[in-house]
């Protein structure tokens, strides 16, 4: 009897372990090949692990259990017949939104029926108990605890049951907001992602010399811009023109000037990076994802914004790959999407710098000796003032501010055309 022993794929390069996070099926299933059997976690993403053949699985480890990469996680007989009259999975569900690198998708506006309740579970994970995917898909779409029926092991609430969910709708009416009146309290476990993450933020804040500055920016110029030239851009090039596309061919000009900003401290040395690799900050199901946009200093504004559409889709739909989110030299989070006026970002080890967007307000301001009604936005620059001197933060975000109001100035290196001309 042939037996399949699924051992651990490498997630990406210097990931050594992973985490059982939940298992998505139980011992004895019978399994389709590809078919999802298991959430792991590595220190850098939450990732879904198929099934490599069809067959009866049995699990060699539990929910919780550190693997190594290489390690057997799980076995399938081959040889097993699938049981008279058990149906194929069914696919999963298509999300109830389209992500873009903005807020998780919101619950349906329609209220329909609610899904049946769950069925009582057997022994092991309480009924209506989410996985991690899960739980972040409900939190995400305001779907309160117990609202969906699991069908996972023991009843355990799966991902996909989150978005069967969301498809079919559900009664608005159940839903209860605030408090409970409860006392109670729970416990969860972090994820091996959310341990990293926050060894990762001390480590920013014990091992570098983080400062922020700040400046505003009237985003009335690129906002007139996108207004004339949107629905031309979108026929032509088939995605839509962002405010994000425009911050980041600004830093990539900018980076260009102040290379200190583009570095990193490797030991008693400074690297410096002749390109630029830009992490954008993307919401998803599984949480903030930080996807990287190759040598975005050579891309055209329409192959960023194609190049940031991609990269959305695949965290909306949990396909980002570890390489797809290693490396970057420089990143850039949008809070704005979220409401948030102003921040102080934190550094993304071991980058040097990050730049901060926010909301934008319309506010007086004054305009050749007028006051007018101008749409601001605030920006931030944290940075590492062991590498980056202040007249360089100040003078790279003053960079940004000046091509964003004169977004002309792109084409010329962060001058204007007059200062080409006279050779200034």
């Amino acid at each position: 009897m042939p037996i399949l022993e699924m051992k651990v794929p490498s997630p990406g390069e210097s990931i050594s372990e992973v985490e059982i996070a939940a298992w998505l099926v139980s011992d004895g299933d019978f399994v389709e090949k590809d078919q999802a059997i298991a959430e792991v976690d590595s220190d850098k993403a939450t990732l879904e692990l198929p099934a490599e053949a069809a067959g009866v699985i049995t699990l060699k480890s539990e929910e919780g259990d550190v693997v190594p990469v290489g390690g057997v996680c799980c076995l399938i007989d081959t040889d097993a017949e699938r049981p008279a009259g058990a149906p194929a999975p069914a696919p999963t569900p298509a999300p109830a939104a389209a992500a873009t690198p903005a807020p998780a998708a919101p619950a349906p506006s329609a209220p329909k029926p609610a899904p049946a309740p769950a069925a009582p579970a057997a022994a092991g994970h309480v009924a209506g108990h989410a996985s991690p995917a899960a739980r972040k898909a409900m939190a995400d779409a305001g779907l309160p605890a117990g609202s969906v029926q699991g069908t996972g092991r023991d009843g355990r609430v799966l991902k996909q049951d989150v978005l069967a969910a969301l498809a079919a709708g559900f009664d608005a009416s159940n839903v209860r907001s605030g408090w409970e009146g409860s006392r109670e309290t729970r416990r969860e476990k972090m994820s091996m992602l959310r341990r990293k993450v926050a060894e990762r933020l001390v480590s920013v804040k014990n091992e570098t010399a983080m400062l922020t500055t700040f400046n505003e920016v009237d985003m009335k110029p690129v906002m007139d811009l996108r207004k004339k030239h949107k629905d031309a851009f979108k026929e032509q090039f088939g995605v839509g023109l962002g405010f994000m596309g425009f911050f980041t061919k600004a830093v990539t000009t900018a980076l260009a000037e102040f290379p200190a900003i583009n570095a990193q401290i490797d030991g008693k040395e400074l690297i410096y990076h002749d390109y630029a690799d830009i992490c954008i900050a993307v919401s998803s199901p599984k949480g903030l994802m930080v996807p990287v946009v190759r040598n975005a200093e050579t891309m055209s504004l329409s192959e960023i914004e194609a190049e940031i559409k991609r990269l959305a889709i695949r965290a909306r739909d949990g396909e980002l790959t570890v390489d797809e989110m290693q490396g970057g030299t420089f990143t850039i989070t949008n809070g704005g999407v979220f409401g948030s006026m102003l921040s102080t970002p934190i550094i993304n080890p071991p980058q040097s710098a990050i730049l901060g967007m926010h909301n934008i307000v319309e506010r007086p301001v004054a305009i050749d000796g007028k006051v007018e009604i101008r749409p601001i936005m605030y920006v931030a620059l944290s940075y590492d003032h062991r590498i980056v001197d202040g007249k360089e933060s100040v003078g790279f975000l003053y960079m940004v501010k000046e091509m964003i109001e004169n977004p002309e100035r792109m084409l010329f290196g962060g001058k204007t055309p007059t200062e080409v001309l006279l050779g200034l």
